[in-house]
């Protein structure tokens, strides 16, 4: 029976490390998704009142995520107040909210299977909520894609941080991922066959990676706001395989092809459970298509602004939902590119004119035309010239996407900068074991968490201790 005991505690603590995938997304993250578009709404009309008070704080700029956390002159000793500020589908993106400061101390990725402490890899696949910061400006240079475990904010507000080359970031069979403030470019396919590390147990074999900036795959309640992307072989974010409650807002997107795909395929049906929220984000110059390109869900693009494309803005495919609301569209002076929109592989006309496709206060400049679909649709054709449109409804746009993209002196989006106030908060780094990390002089964060830890070595005491009474019963 000892024996038997023996076995029952070691299957059990197996049980703790071992990471399962979440499974595909077969229910809707939201019943009613139009409830999120007017919530969202409400919030950003809120701002906008607070922003025109009379008693405004200078920081104010009407846009409500950055309203929520920035104005704050202690903001950097309270950097969690983000996780409260979320919008849209992903606004329930807890990130690392609640959970330990990891401060990332060393740019370095030599080692994909065991990565060092203190760098960016080892914060990320730690099992315990962590809220990762930098200790300085640093350029990440990736051996391999970054694989990034569930309830983890990556915070690269204060400092410049890039990520670059292999991968890049991978978020598979995930939950609330926070990924805020950092530059993304230059991404390439990963090498096929390395072994990279997921959790603080499991370390597989991947094969080649597409070399998007940011992979969402299979996963859900993601938040990714203020990054700045460009150049990457293939998509700069990616949703897919049935990824659902997905916020991307104020990030600045330029020097691409294909900009972002939203669903795998035409006939992967989880995929019409996802629920993706556009918003506040600038695109171009120098892009082409695919901002995005939609596959089956319901997607709310909304106070975006949108500069002279290649070929098309938004497009789909397999009748998604697409809801476009305030945003600027800036056509391309070639004559042929003037449509925003765009039916891939539709069927014909018949097919794709009953697809939910809206058009309600956009600005079309230059010519722009946004075609739209469905029972919902006011026309057909929905066109708007600059002379026709009221001078605040581009002054709202402008306000609203204004500091997208890294917040940070010198980046490309010739935003105003962020500095990182004084902090009186004490961070101590130090060794650790067990996925642990010492802040505050105390260590914290063991890789699974500290209550099914213990539960699991009581379920093990009363196990043992129950298989001896049952032999001292025998005899």
């Amino acid at each position: 029976m000892w024996f038997v005991a023996t076995a029952v505690c070691i299957l059990l603590v197996s049980i703790n490390t071992v990471s399962l995938p979440l499974p595909a997304n077969t229910t809707l993250h939201v019943l009613d998704p139009e409830s999120v578009v007017r919530d969202l709404q409400r919030k950003v009309e809120v701002s906008r009142r607070r922003s025109l008070s009379s008693s405004a704080e200078a920081c104010l700029t009407g846009n409500p995520i950055d309203d929520c956390w920035r104005c704050g002159s202690k903001w950097a000793s309270d950097r969690q107040r983000l996780a409260d500020c979320g919008i849209g589908f992903g606004r329930e993106a807890l990130g690392g909210k609640g959970g330990e400061i990891y401060v990332v101390t060393d740019s370095s990725d030599s080692n994909s299977e065991n990565p060092k402490e203190g760098t960016l890899r080892y914060a990320v696949v730690q099992e315990d909520p962590l809220w990762i910061t930098f200790a300085a400006p640093m350029s990440i240079h990736l051996s391999d894609e970054l694989i990034v475990n569930s309830f983890k904010t990556i915070d690269g507000r204060g400092v410049e941080v890039r990520i670059t080359r292999h991968g890049c970031i991978t978020l598979q069979y995930v939950s609330n991922v926070i990924i805020h403030n950092v530059e993304i470019q230059n991404c390439v396919p990963s090498k096929k066959g390395d072994d990279v590390r997921s959790t603080p147990t499991h370390a597989g074999v991947r094969g080649k990676s597409d070399g998007d900036g940011i992979s969402i795959y299979g996963s859900r309640k993601i938040w990714i706001d203020h990054c700045t992307l460009s150049s990457c072989a293939d998509g700069l974010i990616d949703a897919i395989m049935g990824s659902t409650g997905i916020t991307i807002s104020n990030n600045y997107f330029y020097h691409h092809n294909d900009v972002m795909l939203l669903g795998h395929s035409d006939d992967y049906m989880p995929d019409k459970s996802m629920q993706i929220t556009v918003a506040f984000n600038r695109f171009g110059p120098n892009l082409v298509q695919r901002m995005p390109r939609c596959r089956l869900g319901y997607i709310h693009i909304v106070n975006n602004d949108f500069t002279e494309w290649g070929k098309y803005a938004i497009g789909g495919s397999a009748n998604p939902t697409i809801y476009s609301q305030g945003n600027r569209f800036v056509a391309p002076e070639n004559p042929n590119a003037k449509e925003v929109t765009k039916r891939v592989d539709s069927g014909g006309k018949k097919e794709w004119e009953k697809w939910d496709w809206r058009s309600e206060g956009d600005v079309m400049v230059n010519g722009a035309v946004f075609i739209s679909s469905g029972d919902k649709a006011s026309g057909l054709i929905y066109e708007k010239t600059a002379e026709r449109v009221e001078p605040k409804s581009v002054g709202l746009i402008d306000k609203l996407t204004m500091n997208s993209g890294v917040m940070g002196v010198g980046h490309k989006n010739g935003n105003g900068g962020l500095h990182e106030p004084s902090d009186d908060s004490v961070v101590v780094y130090g060794e650790g074991s067990l996925g642990m990390i010492f802040r505050g002089g105390r260590y914290t964060g063991y890789a699974t968490s500290l209550t099914t830890h213990w539960t699991l070595h009581i379920l093990c005491i009363l196990v043992w201790v129950g298989s001896g009474l049952f032999e001292f019963k025998m005899y």
